[in-house]
């Protein structure tokens, strides 16, 4: 089974239609949406609504914590974050309200952990930065497969059969075997925010008949994507962020 992986679409709709292009043209079965549909972009109403129709097709989706945000629920966030937050309660209706605050914490499916932040404690929106960072969800999960976003910078790391979590290195468009002998997890990187110095949308292939998993990066209209955040009145900085990749 073949399975799209998204993650922080960050309302940037021009990101995510540029993604769901590349995924359409290799043999997806499943799509999987890993929360932060909304917050820091201008499209929170369209990457809302697009997400709630791939669902009703068969999508996974979790919640991310500006998901939970737009929801209504409380949460701590940056001075920018919570600028852009503020402004997108004001753009959303209640049925995104309903759809956001209705989407789980986390999917498992065929031995695969889907979560927003960590395996360990998703409601704490713990980042996972580093092998170290990830001891705590192999720990916590026995999944053979955990994918999360959250960071915005993609990351891979294994755990052996004696518990030593490494993080691995990987080139973007390669896929990497994912050995059975080992357990993996993966943060995707971000669709709508990348923060890794390089201004193209990101996700991940996962290939389960054959075991192997692929990170990909999509150029995308950042120019037009940040435009609408100065035109909605956002932060310059979010616009920046867009244009830098970081």
């Amino acid at each position: 089974m073949k399975y799209a992986i998204l993650t922080d679409i960050h309302a940037n709709r021009e990101a995510f239609e540029a993604v769901l292009a590349d995924v359409g043209g290799r043999g997806v079965d499943r799509i999987v949406l890993l929360g932060d549909l909304v917050g820091y972009g201008a499209d929170p109403e369209w990457c809302t609504e697009k997400a709630a129709d791939l669902v009703a097709k068969g999508a996974i989706c979790v919640r991310g914590n500006h998901d939970n945000a737009a929801a209504g629920a409380p949460e701590m966030m940056s001075t920018y974050a919570k600028r852009a937050m503020d402004w997108t309660k004001t753009r959303v209706t209640d049925a995104h309200r309903r759809f956001l605050a209705g989407l789980p914490m986390t999917a498992e499916e065929e031995g695969i952990l889907f979560v927003h932040a960590s395996a360990n404690a998703p409601e704490d929106w713990t980042y996972v930065t580093s092998d170290t960072k990830a001891t705590p969800s192999f720990r916590a999960s026995k999944a053979r497969l955990i994918f999360c976003g959250h960071v915005h910078v993609p990351l891979l790391a294994s755990c052996d059969m004696g518990g030593m979590v490494r993080q691995q290195t990987f080139r973007v468009g390669f896929p990497i075997p994912l050995l059975r002998s080992r357990r993996w997890l993966a943060v995707v990187g971000s669709v709508g925010q990348p923060r890794d110095g390089v201004a193209q949308a990101s996700w991940a292939l996962l290939d389960t008949a054959i075991n192997d998993l692929t990170f990909r990066r999509v150029p995308y209209n950042t120019a037009a994507a940040a435009q609408k955040v100065r035109a909605a009145g956002l932060p310059e900085e979010l616009a920046i962020r867009l244009l830098k990749g970081q």
